[in-house]
């Protein structure tokens, strides 16, 4: 049975335009299937799709992919421009991004037509292959390879993780190319780097290049949607640009790591010590705090002052005789600072706390005790 087209990006997810940009007939099946004369007359073609995702872009064929889209095969492993090519490019990359004796990974190593060239840049070089054959090729030639395909988003290697990683011309080849990118990423170590290629479709669409389009290649990448389709899948991108006569685009990605909140919470450790300090120098409910808005209102409650304060001005009339959300203090207008004085107000106005405490000495009280909650430190003022 043959499987039903994709109706859906094969990137972002969102449906596909049922009218294709592009349709070919009577197209070669499979890029890698060439009949002898005694097939001839069984062999025949089958008509070829484009469509390109409204919503990120992404031309692409929704049929299936050909039997042997896990394995790699290299016609210009046999082109000697191509393997000087090759050095000048893995030498010039591992020198910038200092992997020189790390561990890498080719996803999709061939025969190891570039994974003896890694290895003689300077990188300890291991690659995955689906095909059995290329994998003893490799092995025979002393090179590190093992049969895998990475093709789910959780997929574990049995291999320690690795510090880099470079794919060449594959991509293009899988049928979800973000799940295997994920995949390729849970084998990473954090702050991994990788190098990734791609035909350029810009370079295809710019020059008018028809006969670019085979069922093999299943996705077709410009700069823009290779590099959405990357951060999408948890890389950031660190260089983009096209190569070999401007036929290949090549992107230099970094593993994207856990946000650092280290700071956030040094900060809040800092503000509140200083917070503390600061009001033990008054008795209870005699210090106000200028400023209801989100920031004042989350430092009230994160470090737990609500207690100790009389009250929250705010100018805005709308919040006036209202109460703070969560820490219940009575939000009143500016006069109260008259009519009710504190000894000590903390200015909690973000950019206008400067233009608060002017007004404070200003309008109210020039002897009132004025700090402002800056960043990491109470000021006085």
């Amino acid at each position: 049975m043959t499987p039903s087209p994709l109706s859906r990006c094969r990137v972002c997810h969102a449906p596909l335009p049922k009218l294709p940009l592009l349709q070919y007939k009577n197209m070669p099946v499979f890029a890698q299937n060439f009949p002898a004369s005694a097939e001839v007359a069984a062999d025949r073609g089958a008509d070829l799709r484009l469509h390109a995702c409204a919503f990120c872009g992404l031309a692409q064929l929704p049929g299936p992919p050909v039997p042997y889209y896990r394995e790699v095969i290299r016609a210009t492993a046999y082109s000697p421009e191509m393997e000087a090519f090759r050095r000048d490019q893995f030498a010039d990359w591992i020198a910038r991004y200092d992997l020189r004796g790390k561990r890498l990974l080719e996803i999709g190593c061939g025969r190891g037509e570039y994974l003896h060239l890694l290895q003689t840049a300077g990188v300890q070089a291991h690659g995955i292959e689906y095909s059995a054959v290329s994998v003893a090729a490799c092995r025979h030639a002393g090179l590190s390879a093992s049969r895998a395909y990475i093709g789910r988003n959780c997929q574990r290697l049995r291999l320690p993780r690795f510090d880099a990683f470079a794919s060449f011309n594959f991509i293009e080849h899988w049928p979800d190319p973000v799940a295997s990118l994920r995949g390729i990423r849970n084998n990473l170590e954090d702050h991994a780097i990788g190098l990734i290629e791609a035909p350029n479709f810009d370079m295809i669409l710019r020059q008018g290049l028809y006969s670019e389009f085979i069922s093999d290649h299943l996705s077709y990448f410009t700069a823009d949607t290779l590099c959405y389709t990357l951060q999408t899948a948890g890389f950031e991108i660190l260089e983009r640009r096209s190569v070999w006569h401007d036929y290949i685009l090549s992107a230099t990605v970094r593993k994207r790591s856990t946000v650092d909140l280290s700071l956030i919470h040094a900060r809040r450790d800092q503000i509140e010590c200083a917070l503390t300090a600061f009001l033990e120098c008054f008795p209870p409910r005699s210090v106000a705090v200028w400023g209801a808005g989100h920031q004042a209102l989350a430092v009230i409650a994160l470090s737990g002052i609500a207690g100790r304060l009389r009250y929250v001005v705010d100018s805005a009339p709308f919040k006036q005789g209202k109460c703070t959300p969560a820490t219940h203090l009575p939000i009143v207008p500016p006069a109260t600072l008259k009519s009710d004085p504190v000894q000590a107000v903390i200015v909690m106005a973000a950019s206008y706390s400067d233009e608060v405490a002017r007004i404070i000495r200003e309008q109210y009280n020039p002897e009132l005790k004025v700090v402002i909650l800056r960043d990491d430190r109470l000021e006085n003022h």
